[in-house]
């Protein structure tokens, strides 16, 4: 089953906005994040977490034939 993938999104007084992408391997939460960021301006500090290294599920079937191809 795949993990639930979240946006937690935080104003602070002063407007900055933060963006925490929870449950994403890989470039995901990067996708989940780009239009918000798109609409939001200029992004000024961005941290990347050790998910972000890690492989991303692959839902697709793979198929191996006699011959090693």
């Amino acid at each position: 089953m795949a993990e639930k993938q979240e946006l937690e999104i935080t104003i602070s007084e002063n407007g900055e906005v933060g963006i925490n992408v929870l449950g994403a391997k890989g470039k995901n939460c990067m996708n989940m994040t780009k239009d918000l960021e798109d609409a939001l301006g200029l992004v000024t500090n961005r941290e990347i977490k050790s998910s972000y290294y890690d492989q991303e599920d692959d839902n697709r079937i793979r198929r191996q034939t006699g011959d090693g191809q």
